[in-house]
């Protein structure tokens, strides 16, 4: 939560600049022009976008807390719920002055949570997975309760007093 909360504050907070670029809503435009200027300023102008939301690759599984999942269902899950954000921030800063929606940042954003999915949560859950199994499972063993002898509650013939 508090993650996105300073995503939030640096993505959506209003800036003062002298003009506003046109925003960009041609897939893969920006990230091409960035590839044009040279390998070292692409990394450094596109390394931003891609680690604003990478942590919530990790934190996204890690909220749900589950250890038996699907990989594949995991990422999937994980990777849209990233994306679904992403989206929601660049349509929100349209209305934000100085701020201006690019759909590749969309694409960065999404990437990121998947590069850090993939790199992160797999290992992490077949380390648990491998600890509790060692444990003896996740719950402990209770023996079985017997059933209490039948009482009369409803009985007048008592008196608690």
């Amino acid at each position: 939560m508090a993650h996105l909360i300073i995503v939030g504050w640096l993505m959506l907070r209003p800036r003062t600049v002298p003009w506003v670029p046109a925003p960009n809503l041609q897939p893969l435009a920006s990230i091409s022009a960035e590839l044009a200027r040279g390998p070292w300023e692409a990394m450094v102008n596109l390394s931003g976008p891609v680690l604003m939301l990478a942590p919530l690759g990790v934190l996204l599984p890690m909220s749900a807390g589950r250890l038996h999942v699907s990989p594949v269902v995991s990422l999937t899950r994980t990777v849209f719920a990233g994306a679904m954000i992403a989206l929601a921030i660049e349509l929100l800063q349209a209305g934000v002055p100085g701020q201006v929606p690019d759909v590749d940042t969309v694409l960065l954003n999404t990437a990121g949570v998947a590069v850090a999915h993939l790199a992160v949560v797999p290992g992490c859950r077949s380390r648990l997975r491998r600890r509790y199994e060692h444990l003896g499972g996740t719950t402990p063993k209770i023996p079985r309760v017997e059933l209490a002898p039948q009482a009369d509650v409803l009985s007048g013939s008592r008196t608690y007093l």
